[in-house]
């Protein structure tokens, strides 16, 4: 009988296949004309983890898009392992900087280039390969096993919170790995520690009924442009550091064991400018980029649109201007109550003349940090060790993956990182790709790090 291992390599032809047609589905969760297409996704997971061997597969309702559950549970006294990850992606804009069709995924160069192949679907198909293997092979797992794979996570979950809270029971393990993550290397490994949070809110700004002839109503009236960006300019000062009173009333202070563990990642100031286009490096004083970026609050302007925007000229004076903004959130922040701070500064700073409203976007989540040194992190870093031949970076990141604070809340377990994905796999962005070589070692290593679970005391 072959190991779970050698069984993997005798299937990679038939599983890269099979990755082809799940990237081939158009699971767009931030598009409704695409909720079909989330559907059909959501029944290609339950599938795959039905003939994967997993039981009670269900495709559970929310008030969004579906959630994925299945389990084995046939290993009394071992832990209990929840999978998580997510089949539903990205919009592809703009479309005509795709080399080829982004929902026709193409092999070039050891990578299978396609919407979703890096985030998450490559990703999230890894431990479903893995858990098959070591039932084929050995006919049982070494841990018990849960899945819960959302179809909503790129519109930030918004259902899973509810979601969650119904179904705790369903849904109650030990620990959590999630295989939307990723390595800093091909060489270098990482154990993710945090996610910033965060939140948002829109700025109105309206003036006269219509839009006017500047050359009679200029000096005259108030320009709602002019009342927006004078507004905009109280709440971030030149250095970076955030201006709206209490903002920083929450935020964790960073530890010098939190800073060495951010000091010894590796930064390379000019690859880092040169790989985005940039002159120089700006933000919050007192703290290094990876610091900012990864353990400090911002704010930042996402969107201001208003007034004349054709070739030419236009004496116009508009009648309205508008800004998104939203802030990503440090440890012990709490959405709620930033925009609370938000709207309250923009009450105080409205500018005269005009009618300024403050309304909060559909974009909320609260931090989240593990402990470096618990269980779960402590049996990854061994994996790493074993695989890498090298200890693995403990980082965190500026985004949000919302279900990782939510699961602690309501469940009381903590979320590790198990994925393979890499930073330069373009997620997000035209010609999204996943390594192929990635995709095999993530399966070899997930089920390295399933036997470890099962063997702890």
């Amino acid at each position: 009988m072959p190991s779970a291992e050698q069984f993997l390599e005798t299937r990679q032809a038939d599983y890269l296949a099979e990755l082809i047609d799940f990237v081939r589905i158009p699971s767009i969760s931030a598009l409704p004309e695409h909720a079909a297409d989330v559907a059909h996704a959501a029944e290609w997971v339950a599938a795959r983890l039905r003939s994967a061997g997993m039981q009670q597969v269900q495709i559970l309702p929310t008030a969004g898009h579906p959630v994925v559950y299945g389990e084995w549970l046939h290993a009394p006294g071992k832990p209990t392992i929840m999978i998580y990850g997510h089949f539903d992606v990205q919009p592809v804009d703009p479309l005509h900087l795709w080399t080829t069709p982004p929902f026709e995924p193409t092999v070039r160069d050891g990578r299978l280039y396609g919407r979703g192949a890096s985030d998450d679907k490559g990703n999230m198909l890894v431990p479903i390969l893995a858990i098959e293997a070591l039932l084929q092979a050995e006919g049982t797992l070494p841990v018990n096993i849960k899945f819960c794979i959302e179809g909503q996570e790129e519109i930030g979950s918004p259902q899973i919170p509810t979601f969650v809270a119904e179904h705790r029971d369903l849904l109650s393990c030990d620990l959590v790995l999630s295989a939307d993550g990723g390595q800093w290397s091909e060489t270098e490994p990482v154990i993710l520690l945090g996610l910033r949070g965060g939140c948002g809110i829109q700025i109105d700004i309206r003036g006269a009924t219509t839009d006017l002839h500047s050359g009679m109503y200029g000096g005259v009236i108030q320009n709602p442009i002019h009342a927006l960006t004078a507004l905009l300019a109280t709440m971030r000062g030149p250095d970076g550091r955030i201006l709206v009173e209490g903002f920083y009333d929450q935020v964790r202070t960073l530890s010098d064991d939190d800073r060495a563990q951010i000091a010894a990642v590796p930064f390379d100031e000019a690859a880092y400018t040169g790989a985005i286009g940039v002159t120089g490096l700006f933000g919050e004083p007192g703290f290094t980029p990876y610091e900012r970026a990864w353990a400090r609050p911002t704010l930042e302007i996402n969107g201001i649109w208003g007034g004349f925007q054709g070739d030419g000229v236009k004496t116009v004076l508009p009648n309205e201007a508008h800004a998104k903004i939203t802030c990503r959130l440090a440890p012990d922040q709490d959405p709620s109550r930033i925009i609370e701070l938000l709207i309250s500064h923009v009450e105080r700073h409205a500018p005269p003349g005009v009618t300024t409203t403050a309304t909060p976007l559909r974009f909320t989540a609260k931090p989240y940090l593990m402990p470096a040194d618990h269980w779960g992190n402590q049996q990854i870093a061994a994996v790493h060790r074993e695989l890498y031949g090298r200890e693995p970076y403990y980082i965190r990141t500026g985004g949000s993956i919302p279900i990782c604070t939510i699961l602690l809340e309501q469940l009381g377990v903590y979320t590790a990182n198990f994925g393979f994905g890499l930073d330069d796999e373009g997620a997000h962005a035209p010609d999204e790709f996943y390594r192929l070589s990635s995709f095999r070692f993530g399966q070899q290593a997930y089920v390295k790090l399933l036997r470890r679970l099962g063997a702890m005391a």
